[in-house]
């Protein structure tokens, strides 16, 4: 009112007044404006929430380089683990690995995703933001806004909000599918937690003019670093538990720059660019077996000169000269497998296309066709009420099988379609299940399509690919094998991987059979277990199946064999050694019992799961494990390093839907610590020890685990498609001159079911060469990262498939 009464009285005062405040507030904008550019430009972006708290909660982290730290707020300083020098490198180790294996990935540092928080729900798990590939080396900075009023800081998170809506618009519209989240995120730098983590807290607070990269913290975060999610996801680490860090190779504080390391990033992208993608030209596998091609069992060129098949010689591995680059083709209508434990009742038709095996054993409940399923009653030729009431009638014939506790690992030998196995699961009993390709039309492919393990083998004149003495049980349900020709030799291979005091579980006709040609071969397998030292401890008949079973234990000691009156049959050579399996024929002969205290198979391992985590007692503090340590120190550092990878990374920070997740393989599996952190999801894990790599899968099986040799340069005996998972740790960089890369990926993409996920940790120079070569074949690449030599990579099948054909002659009919 003032104001209006002194203008009425002097007009001319007034007009000066007024123009005076227009150029007052013209300037004021201005400044206002200069002042909202250049905070935008200072300042990182802040959640939307950042307004309803009335102060900023930035947390400093420094990157520093090939010795690096992660402060993480109070509590992580102080539970900071210690590190060690490095082992020496004149040590003696026990398993002769190259130098390396897992110190070039584990114990590489820690990377950290920048998070923000899932606002709509407080209690949710942290979620990655994306960025731009450049931004990959990214730091934050301190926030000095407790200095500022509280309006000022009102504004700036309103500021802050349009651009993170904006950029967050885009996070959303990309890569997004059947509710997991793409992770091509904004991974910080690969980071140790190791002992660098206090003086990482010291230089949180270094001048913003040293940081070269911007990311908003969630508002929950306070700004003195007090307070830190503990769930973070960590899409890189590196098990700040294990000692594997004590391996890494330290520079004694000489830390790169951010600049450097930015640079050296945006080099190493452009040099994985979309220029080298073009370079890989993919056809499609012709061949009679189709989509069911198996490159090694389906080489018929060299089948066909075989000089007699009597055998089983055509069913065993003739791989071909050159390994396959070319792809299956899918079979047609081919959908997402019906998931566990839905599939162990029903799979897809389409899938598994075959209804020869209905035809010829749904009388036994075998498998059946419904509409577009088939389905699984749980029969067999041998429990045709059913799996379970087998798996308990076997319990209640001979208590001491003690399914879950004292036995857990069973070999099933010609396992048809393996309901036995996938019924034994509600045992917590893991079962090896093979049997012949073709013998029983698609009977194994049918095992895992249904999420059982199973391979396709044969017992013929090689020993099956596993080591002694690891076997809890073997199990032959009407497998016609005749165990009892030629000396016993395939009943000796059976003997060979069977643990002492292990159990023989023989359920075929001659059993309870009284047909003559079955009372002759009871008579043979009687006087064959007496002369092996196997004693019958139970022999019964369920009245409900009518079906008989017998159970033979095997010696814990060399007593009986001393005593024998006949050498028949023989005992092994010392110098034969009972765990070498790959390609190496049969013998008809059987090693001694292992005695000493510190020899593995003289004692009965820990009660299941008590034996998963604890180190064998064979493994000895004399010997040195894969990594350079003490064996029984290797052994924990490795399940400690895989539990802290896959709680903090692989659950958690790469987006998998874990319920869509069965059959897992573990290309280079060691000491099977990938296999143990995964024990509490729906998964079976088939660890593979390649043949040139230390002989780990002793103690794979030792654990409760299992697992199978195999040269990685041949295919795997399994049917296209029957994996969800594949992991591949620091693989592909050793076997990649020996066979060439493309064969090695056309293999991992043959055993991978559409949609199926594959991550890759190994040397950042062949995680380029990979990502280029799988971008090629059309795989959705979720997430690559690469830091000091060491790299990530996680992707998945698509429905994609070439074009263009390749006819493999030697693999049609």
């Amino acid at each position: 009112m003032a104001l209006g009464k002194y203008s009425r009285v002097d007009g001319r005062k007034s007009s000066n007044y007024c123009s005076t405040v227009t150029i007052v507030v013209f300037v004021a904008l201005c400044l206002v404006g200069v002042w909202m550019m250049t905070s935008s430009s200072v300042f990182p972006d802040q959640n939307p929430d950042v307004s309803s708290q009335g102060k900023k909660s930035d947390v400093s982290t420094q990157v520093t380089g090939s010795k690096e730290s992660y402060s993480g707020g109070s509590e992580s300083s102080n539970n900071a683990a210690n590190e060690s020098n490095p082992t020496d490198e004149g040590k003696s180790k026990q398993f002769e690995d190259t130098p390396g294996d897992l110190p070039e990935d584990a114990t590489k540092e820690d990377a950290l995703v920048s998070q923000e928080e899932n606002h709509s729900n407080p209690q949710q798990t942290e979620s990655t933001s994306e960025v731009k590939p450049e931004e990959k080396s990214t730091e934050q900075k301190v926030d000095a806004g407790d200095s500022k009023s509280e309006t000022q800081s009102e504004k700036e998170a309103d500021n802050s909000d349009d651009k993170k809506e904006d950029g967050q618009d885009k996070v959303d519209d990309k890569d997004s599918e059947a509710g997991e989240k793409d992770v091509k995120k904004s991974v910080g730098e690969e980071i140790e937690e190791g002992s660098g983590e206090k003086n990482s807290a010291e230089n949180s607070s270094e001048p913003n003019d040293k940081k070269d990269q911007e990311v908003g913290q969630s508002s929950d975060e306070k700004a003195n670093g007090e307070e830190k999610d503990q769930t973070s996801n960590e899409v890189f680490p590196s098990g700040t538990q294990s000692d594997l860090l004590n391996e890494t190779t330290t520079q004694n504080g000489a830390f790169l720059t951010q600049a450097s390391e930015s640079k050296n990033e945006k080099e190493m992208q452009k040099s994985s660019g979309s220029d080298k993608e073009s370079s890989y030209i993919w056809k499609l596998c012709n061949s009679t077996a189709g989509p069911d091609y198996i490159p090694c069992l389906d080489n018929l060129e060299s089948i066909r000169k075989l000089r007699s098949t009597k055998h089983y010689e055509h069913r065993e591995r003739h791989c071909p000269d050159n390994p396959p680059t070319c792809l299956v083709p899918l079979p047609e209508g081919y959908q997402h497998p019906v998931e566990w434990p839905m599939s162990r009742e029903k799979i897809w038709y389409h899938n598994v296309p075959h209804t020869k095996l209905a035809e010829v054993k749904g009388h036994q409940n075998w498998v059946k066709v419904s509409g577009e399923y088939l389905t699984f009653p749980g029969g067999g030729t041998q429990f045709k009420h059913g799996a379970l009431h087998y798996i308990d009638f076997i319990q209640q014939s001979f208590p001491d099988i003690d399914w879950g506790k004292r036995t857990r690992v069973i070999l099933d030998v010609g396992c048809g379609v393996a309901s036995f196995g996938g019924y034994l699961f509600e045992k917590d009993v893991l079962t090896m299940s093979f049997a012949p390709k073709d013998e029983h039309e698609a009977q194994v492919q049918f095992a895992l399509e249904r999420g059982i393990p199973a391979i396709s083998a044969v017992m013929g004149t090689k020993r099956l690919p596993f080591p002694g003495r690891v076997f809890d049980v073997v199990h032959c349900a009407r497998c016609r094998v005749p165990w009892h020709i030629e000396g016993g030799k395939l009943l000796l291979e059976l003997n060979r991987v069977l643990r002492p005091g292990g159990l023989f579980v023989w359920s075929a006709t001659p059993v309870y059979q009284k047909l003559p040609e079955d009372v002759g071969i009871w008579g043979a397998m009687q006087e064959l277990t007496a002369a092996m030292c196997w004693e019958l401890v139970s022999k019964t008949k369920d009245r409900v199946n009518g079906v008989g079973v017998a159970v033979y234990r095997k010696p814990t000691s060399n007593e009986c064999y001393e005593q024998r009156s006949k050498d028949a049959p023989p005992l092994c050579q010392g110098s034969d050694d009972p765990n070498a399996a790959w390609n190496v024929p049969l013998q008809a002969c059987m090693h001694k019992a292992p005695v000493a205290t510190s020899e593995r198979g003289s004692q009965w391992p820990e009660q299941w799961p008590a034996r998963l985590l604890k180190s064998p007692y064979w493994l000895l503090s004399s010997q040195f494990g894969v990594y350079g340590k003490p064996a029984p120190e290797d052994f924990t550092a490795d399940y400690e390093h895989w539990k802290h990878v896959v709680a903090n990374s692989y659950l958690k920070g790469m987006g998998i839907n874990w319920s869509t997740v069965r059959n897992v393989m573990d290309m280079r599996a060691i000491y099977g610590g990938f296999a143990a952190a995964l024990r509490d999801l729906n998964v079976w894990v088939m660890n593979v020890v390649s043949v040139d790599a230390p002989d780990t899968l002793p103690i794979i099986y030792e654990r409760g685990l299992f697992g199978i040799y195999h040269d990685w340069c041949e295919s795997f005996s399994t049917y296209p498609r029957s994996y969800d998972l594949v992991h591949a740790d620091h693989l592909f960089s050793k076997i990649k001159t020996k066979c060439g890369l493309p064969a090695i990926v056309a293999e991992v993409d043959r055993i991978l079911r559409p949609e199926g996920k594959l991550i890759v940790r190994d040397k950042a120079e062949t995680i380029t060469e990979l990502e280029s070569m799988l971008k090629s074949m059309q795989y959705e690449v979720r997430m690559t990262y690469s830091k000091d030599k060491e790299g990530l990579l996680f992707c998945q099948k698509t429905m994609w498939r070439p074009k263009d054909v390749e006819t493999l002659t030697y693999a049609i009919a």
